[in-house]
């Protein structure tokens, strides 16, 4: 009855099941002071973005959260027609025009951006985009 009393306090929450948001090294190592310490203020501007592919847009997107970088990352992503899903917290581009089309949601082939498993572009045959999940705003 013991050992069933001390699982019980270890019982996971919903939280365990959430996704980690951002990056944390397992082994931080300091940097030399001779290493710059701050972002060039060249990725201050817009204009740099408009340069970028789209590889280096997903990347700074997920790896400088909270940041100015990564909301001109998504600005210029969806200049590009990519569409951020926030239940899969990922990005999609049609493929080809939707099959159907509703108020609610369209369904159609997508690609997205694999950031998990491959940091690739993978293709969605037959999925349903449901517009409550579309981020639609950007804030800085």
């Amino acid at each position: 009855l013991n050992a069933l009393n001390d699982s019980f306090m270890q019982m996971p929450t919903g939280a365990d099941s959430e996704r980690q948001r951002s990056y944390t090294p397992r082994n931080p190592y300091p940097t030399p002071s001779c290493y710059p310490q701050n972002p060039s203020p060249i990725f201050e501007n817009p204009a740099v973005f408009e340069k970028l592919g789209t590889d280096a847009l997903f990347f700074i997107f997920y790896y400088a959260q909270g940041t100015y970088q990564q909301y001109l990352a998504a600005r210029e992503l969806k200049k590009q027609s990519w569409r951020y899903h926030k239940k899969y917290m990922t990005w999609f581009q049609r493929h080809e025009e939707p099959k159907v089309t509703t108020d609610e949601y369209e369904q159609g082939t997508y690609v997205y951006f694999d950031y998990e498993t491959g940091w690739t572009q993978r293709i969605k045959t037959d999925f349903r985009f449901e517009y409550s999940y579309l981020e639609d705003s950007l804030s800085v």
